[in-house]
Order: structure tokens, then sequence, then C-alpha cells
């Protein structure tokens, strides 16, 4: 299967008002009919296939420009800033998103052993965001899995091996080392996984950097290098990141006074939290929810 095959699956999967679209529990089809504004969020572990159109994805000082073709693999949570850079209501952007099972790439890295190994790449963190053109087989493996939507039967039946190809897909590519990296079990990789996962669950509450290396086996130091290796940024930083993601997602609801947001999110104080907040997005809390206001249910 080609590209425009699957995009044409692509579109008939979304109906005609819809922009996001989940015709299978870990794949979804996201579709925009003109460009977006940077905007931030944090990328969970996925790979994005772009059908058509364009988009910018921003990390620190790492700029990845994707188009039709492209595909982006995120191989650990990671706050972003992104947008779209080319739609158009008769071309608009279309794109597939799968999440990634980790439980199977795990699996399909011990059963390849050495042909999955990385000169160079042991010990070391890799990068969570890597992008390459996408391999024909992956585009094919997609696109079937995609078209699986038209027969719950098939769906049933095929999915799983399906969705085990894919995988082995990525796991083999070229710019694959940044989930083998990720699949071992002593890598820095897969300890910075750890810490992610901890910090996600308590991100409301204070975080000792000390007790979390300990957490994870690794020292002070080499989490904060490894960290920021991986993420771009420190462990209080991405938690401080996650808090102000989610305060502005409460706000734009617009359904939760300033001082509750920052409650909500962990902050002990409203004033820090509307210094951080203007300095993270440009705005003081208080003009999303104006905003809201304005925009009405």
């Amino acid at each position: 299967m080609n590209l425009e095959h699957l995009a044409g699956i692509a579109q008939r999967v979304l109906a005609p008002a819809e922009q996001l679209s989940r015709p299978l529990e870990d794949l979804f089809v996201l579709r925009s009919d003109r460009p977006t504004p940077l905007a931030p969020t944090l990328y969970e572990p996925v790979a994005c296939l772009i059908l058509q159109g364009a988009k910018e994805v921003l990390v620190e000082d790492a700029v990845f420009r994707l188009g039709r073709g492209d595909v982006l693999v995120v191989s650990h949570d990671v706050p972003v800033n992104s947008r779209i850079t080319t739609a158009y209501p008769g071309q608009p952007y279309l794109a597939v998103i799968l999440s990634l099972d980790i439980g199977l790439l795990r699996g399909l890295y011990e059963e390849v052993g050495r042909a999955a190994t990385d000169v160079g790449v042991d010990g070391r963190a890799a990068p969570s965001l890597a992008s390459s053109a996408a391999e024909p087989q992956l585009v094919d493996a997609i696109g079937r899995y995609l078209a699986l939507v038209d027969d719950a039967v098939e769906a049933k039946v095929l999915a799983p091996s399906i969705r085990r190809e894919i995988h082995f897909r990525l796991l083999m590519a070229p710019n694959g080392g940044m989930l083998r990296s990720l699949l071992r079990h002593d890598s820095h990789a897969s300890r910075i996984t750890a810490a992610i996962a901890r910090i996600r669950a308590g991100y409301r509450e204070a975080i000792a950097v000390p007790e979390l290396a300990r957490e994870v086996g690794m020292s002070p130091s080499s989490l904060h290098k490894h960290f920021r290796a991986i993420t771009a940024t420190t462990p209080l930083q991405f938690q401080k990141d996650l808090r102000l993601l989610e305060a502005r997602r409460l706000l734009i609801a617009g359904q939760h006074a300033v001082s509750d947001v920052a409650y909500e999110v962990g902050y002990e104080s409203p004033n820090q939290f509307s210094r951080e907040y203007a300095r993270k997005y440009g705005v003081p809390p208080s003009s999303e929810l104006r905003a809201a206001d304005t925009a009405g249910p």
C-alpha cells in the first residue's frame, strides 16, 4: 500500500467535520484544514506518519520539519511545541498516529537479539525524538492496519500480527537506535523512562531529585545529565511543564478560578503560579480565562 491509498483510507475514516478520529484502540487519524499556531503539548511514545501537509516540532533548540511521507518516532514523554505549517481546505494536513507498546517492543528486541544491537549506543542516552522518510514496508503495514476498520472480524484476527509488524519495522529502521537504547534494561534510557513515570504519577507533589535518582538506580548528577540528553529538560523543569500544561487545559476549559487551578496542579502560591505561567506562555493565566469566557460554551 502506498501513501496515496493510505491517505484515502484515512480521509474516509474521518467524518466531514471531524479533526480527530480513533478508529482502532491505539491508532488515531488527525486532520486540519488550516495551519495552526505554535502550541505547547506533551508527546507520549508514538509513531506519527505524515500523509499530507507539513508540521514543525520544536524541542529546545532542535526543530523537526516533517512533510509527506515522513515519520516521527517519540520514545519518551517529552514536552514540545508544535504547529501545522501546511494545510488547506482542499488539501488538509493528514497524519496517522500510533501509540507505541513498549512491552511489545521489548519482546521483539529480545527476540531479534544481536540483529538489533547498536555499535556505540550501549550505556549512552539517545534523544527522545527521531524523524526520517518512512520506509515502504512501514507505510504498507500501517496502511493494512488502518484498513482493518472495514471488517471487525479481520480486525480481531489480524490486528495483533500487523501491530507487531509495525513495531518490528520501527525497531529495525535506520533510526531505530533510539528505541533500541530505550529497551536495554540496563541503559540510561530505560532508567529515564522510569524517572518520567514517577514524575508523571506525582507531578503535583514536591520532588526531591536525590530520592528520585535513588529510586531509578542513578546518581543525582547522572540522572540530571541523561534526563536532559533525552528530554531536553531537567527533572524539575519537566515537572513544571506538566503542571503548566494541565493548568492551561483547566483554564481554557473555563471552569476554574486561577487560584484554584494553581492549587489543583500543585502550586502552593498562586502568585508564583501566575509568574511561571506568564513566563512559559507569554500571557497571564487570567487572560486564558477571559478567552474561555468570550468563546462561550
